[in-house]
């Protein structure tokens, strides 16, 4: 028994020493890597929408629905209510950082950056603004859409500014999972998210837990094709 248990204690001190030695090193390269990544994002991007594009509402509605803790959290966030498991800042994490992400230790890096790199030296106006340009919004004929300024262009025929309150949650709509709420192909499903999404602005919809994505259950059509483990029918039982 004794043997056992040193040998399980050998484990044990292996495993965190490999994990401590793993996540300085996905920070330290993260963190020298980052100036070269920014300046590659500004550089393509250097007509696009800023944070400061969207009003007061806009900017409300949006966080409330894709990340309600974002201007407080450090990156990462596993406790707010209607959260789910990935932040603003670790959607752009997956974005600027990978060539190919996977379930499993993507995760771990995924988080540890967003945490320890990418929070700390980006500012909120800033990730809100690349967020905003870079989100996928679905497709067109078979042409992925990304920003909410191409998005109003190729859904609506308008100026991002242009748009109304109805047709900007109906993008926002989108953003969980563009082809169940696709404004084109599933415009019921989308209406009915709007409708819900504006109960959560009102005050009149408290998501239940964590995993609270959807803001009630769905009906069977609309869970085809879901992100995995985004969606959990007991919490509305």
């Amino acid at each position: 028994m004794k043997k056992i248990l040193r040998y399980a204690l050998i484990i044990i001190v292996l495993f965190t020493i490999s994990f401590i030695f793993y996540s300085a090193f996905v920070i330290i390269s993260s963190r020298i890597s980052t100036p070269g990544i920014i300046s590659k994002y500004h550089e393509t991007h250097k007509t696009d929408l800023r944070s400061n594009d969207l009003s007061e509402w806009q900017t409300r509605a949006l966080i409330m629905v894709e990340d309600p803790n974002f201007f407080k959290h450090s990156g990462v966030d596993f406790s707010t209510p209607g959260a789910g498991i990935t932040t603003i800042s670790q959607g752009l994490v997956k974005i600027l950082y990978f060539n190919d992400f996977s379930p499993g230790l993507a995760k771990l890096k995924q988080t540890l950056i967003a945490r320890f790199t990418f929070d700390p030296l980006i500012s909120k106006d800033e990730q809100l603004s690349m967020f905003i340009n870079m989100a996928y919004l679905g497709n067109m004929d078979g042409k992925y859409i990304f920003g909410f300024t191409n998005a109003a262009k190729l859904y609506y025929k308008k100026q991002f500014k242009k748009l109304n309150k109805d047709e900007y949650l109906s993008l926002i709509a989108m953003l969980i999972a563009p082809d169940n709420f696709n404004l084109i192909s599933r415009p019921k499903a989308n209406k009915e998210r709007v409708r819900r999404i504006k109960l959560l602005i009102s005050g009149k919809y408290h998501p239940k837990g964590l995993m609270d994505l959807y803001y009630g259950p769905l009906d069977e059509d609309s869970r085809k094709g879901l992100p995995p483990a985004s969606y959990y029918p007991e919490l509305y039982k």
